[in-house]
């Protein structure tokens, strides 16, 4: 099946599972070619994740206008010498792992007085390979609510990822857990977390932005 065909299987599929809640369904498209991004506006897709913001610079740049034909997600860690790249074009902001950054990131926002919403992304499996606050650091910051929001940046949430491992019973755990975190700290707040192999697990969990790529574009080519 075509780009455009896997979507809406997806979400067909969500739809069945309502009982679960009604997700963002988020089309990864890094490292794919403009030509299915372009076939995947046409087929009615939305909301867009790149995990390097050159690349979605380079690939939404001329496809349409932000927050009206598009919405890009910026999945990847937050880097300081990137941040100003954000404005006109990344409507979220998923990978926000210090507090360093977070203040960057308000600041350069305020600035340029463009509207962002942005995740904590929180490394519960304690992992080298993912970036993001440990529970520790994330539970310390929450403790300064008043620092966390400002007029042009705004806290959506928290995003997490699951263990690398796959092991569908860590992985409840993982989902489990900063659910927890948001419950107590940040009700309102909303998760993302749930790719390609753990999505319908991430869904169980309660999770409000999924993160699909390979299901929905197909192997990187």
């Amino acid at each position: 099946m075509g780009v455009s065909e896997n979507y809406r299987s997806i979400v067909q599929e969500l739809e069945s599972l309502k009982q679960l809640g009604t997700p963002t369904l988020i089309a990864v498209s890094k490292f794919q070619p403009k030509e299915k991004v372009q076939e995947a506006i046409s087929g009615g897709v939305i909301h867009f994740g790149e995990n390097r913001v050159q690349e979605g610079i380079e690939k939404f740049s001329g496809l349409g206008k932000p927050e009206k034909d598009f919405i890009l997600h910026h999945i990847g860690p937050v880097q300081s010498s990137h941040i100003r790249k954000y404005t006109g074009l990344y409507s979220f902001v998923h990978g926000v792992g210090s507090e360093k950054i977070l203040q960057e990131l308000k600041r350069r926002m305020d600035v340029d007085r463009w509207k962002i919403r942005y995740f904590l992304q929180v490394n519960l499996t304690e992992e080298d390979s993912k970036s993001g606050f440990s529970k520790e650091e994330v539970l310390k910051l929450l403790q300064k609510k008043e620092t966390l929001s400002s007029e042009f940046c705004m806290l959506e949430g928290f995003m997490t990822m699951g263990p690398s491992s796959g092991d569908p019973k860590e992985t409840h755990k993982v989902f489990q857990e900063i659910a927890e975190i948001r419950k107590e700290f940040f009700p309102q707040g909303k998760l993302s977390m749930g790719m390609s192999g753990d999505y319908r697990i991430a869904l169980e969990e309660g999770s409000d932005y999924l993160r699909v790529g390979t299901a929905i574009f197909g192997e990187r080519t």
